[in-house]
């Protein structure tokens, strides 16, 4: 086995899987494994490509300052290559981007500018617009842009094509592949790479709904509206000015609880851990197979790799939290825990258990109160303020039991009261303890109530 000299050495040439259990009709699916990159994405190759192509024209000092903005995976390709090649890298990332992906970035030594993700392009706050501006305003700084450098596109022209087209000439040729459309270098550059070597292959676009681009291939009109979606990566409000749609002719706009729930099957059926934008594309695929009705051999990029997004759409609180994934409704209070105790969903402390304890379970589970249970008999609640009040000045009393400072008056609400008795609870600063005759249910928080609300506007 060869030895590396660089991890950046590993980037490309990664695998392609046959699908053996999704139906994807009379077609054949292909799965083009970018996840296995170093950084985890597709963007590794990008990373490099503009990163040393800069370099070969003269535009990088040693030490030079990198300026980008990203929805993430690019921000870990070119933190990868210049964390290697000792540059200073400044993003300017969306709110939205998943907790996993700014860990990442600032354990890789990138310095992260958080900034809105519900503007449009033009305003101040919009990621790229201010990552230009940073970098204007930085002496000596290279602003990326990966929505308007050439190397972007040119990484996958002469790089991902030509490698999927060696790789699939081995299961007999390549119809048609799915992508998505972020900075659009992958689309532009496979475009260019099959108008050469493969003409017959269709390019199939997959949109996160919400996203201009998919109007605009199949209805050929470019809206200046555009809404949010929680996808990351892909879907744009623009067209970036690399993007060549001209060998496009196909487009779906995939809603995101579609593609968070594929994503989901691709790991439950295939054992492919994607990310979110990867679950858009495979629905888009199975749209577009399902619609055949000759045998056509079809890739799917995965994107990324589902890591990334393990505090979202691989958490099932964060997806019911959401309303992507749906509980047994009972047209009670029951309708608002979110961890029901009969599922053994909530987490609970004992009397006799210590503070010190509390505290772990509070901070693991990112939790500010936890009921106290004598077996399946709530007998208490502790509050994190009631920790702090209790061990403030003396920090041994961590070792106190739970039983000492937990709150013995509780707010409990039968399960058949109504939605609004849970106000005057949270107006004296409470949680609601449901309960159905002696049986605990489980609690309910103001963001709870929030969360419901919000769900039954969709």
């Amino acid at each position: 086995m060869t030895i590396h000299a660089s991890v950046l050495e590993l980037i490309a040439r990664t695998p392609i899987v046959k699908a053996q259990r999704l139906d994807a009709g009379v077609c054949e699916l292909y799965f083009k494994l970018e996840s296995q990159n170093p950084g985890g994405s597709i963007k590794d190759r990008i990373g490099l490509k503009m990163i040393e192509a800069a370099e070969a024209r003269g535009d990088l000092r040693p030490g030079a300052t990198l300026v980008e903005g990203t929805a993430g995976n690019t921000g870990i390709g070119l933190a990868l290559v210049a964390q290697q090649k000792g540059y200073r890298l400044v993003l300017v990332v969306p709110d939205k981007m998943s907790r996993e992906k700014i860990f990442n970035l600032k354990a890789m030594g990138a310095e992260v500018v958080l900034t809105r993700s519900d503007v449009a392009k033009g305003h101040p706050e919009y990621y790229q617009d201010l990552a230009a501006r940073i970098a204007a305003e930085t002496p000596g700084a290279y602003f990326v842009n990966q929505f308007g450098n050439p190397d972007n596109p040119a990484a996958h022209e002469h790089g991902t094509g030509p490698e999927i087209l060696r790789q699939m000439a081995d299961a007999g040729g390549l119809d048609a592949v799915v992508f998505g459309c972020g900075s659009s270098g992958t689309m532009t550059g496979l475009s260019r790479c099959f108008a050469e070597h493969a003409p017959d292959v269709e390019l199939v676009l997959a949109d996160p709904v919400g996203s201009i681009l998919a109007e605009y291939i199949n209805e050929g009109t470019l809206s200046d509206k555009s809404a949010s979606w929680m996808v990351e990566g892909i879907g744009e409000d623009f067209l970036p000015s690399i993007s060549d749609f001209s060998r496009v002719k196909k487009a779906y706009a995939i809603s995101d609880k579609e593609s968070f729930l594929a994503a989901r099957e691709l790991l439950r059926t295939e054992g492919i851990f994607g990310g979110s934008s990867t679950g858009t594309l495979l629905a888009a695929a199975l749209r577009y197979c399902r619609e055949q009705t000759v045998p056509k051999k079809v890739l799917v990029f995965v994107c990324d790799t589902g890591n990334k997004y393990l505090s979202k759409l691989y958490n099932d609180y964060w997806m019911l939290d959401n309303g992507f994934l749906e509980r047994e409704q009972h047209g009670d209070l029951r309708d608002l825990i979110l961890r029901p105790y009969s599922q053994r969903d909530t987490v609970v402390l004992a009397p006799g258990d210590l503070l010190v304890t509390a505290y772990q379970r509070m901070k693991l589970y990112e939790i500010s109160q936890l009921p106290v249970m004598d077996g399946d008999q709530i007998v208490g609640i502790l509050d994190e303020s009631d920790v702090l009040l209790h061990v403030y000045g003396d920090e041994l009393r961590f070792r106190d039991p739970v039983s000492t400072p937990m709150v013995r008056k509780l707010d409990i609400l039968d399960v058949k009261s109504p939605v609004e008795s849970l106000l005057p609870v949270f107006d004296r600063g409470h949680v609601a303890i449901v309960v159905d005759g002696p049986r605990f249910l489980g609690l309910i928080t103001r963001i709870d109530l929030l969360n419901w609300l919000r769900r039954r506007v969709h």
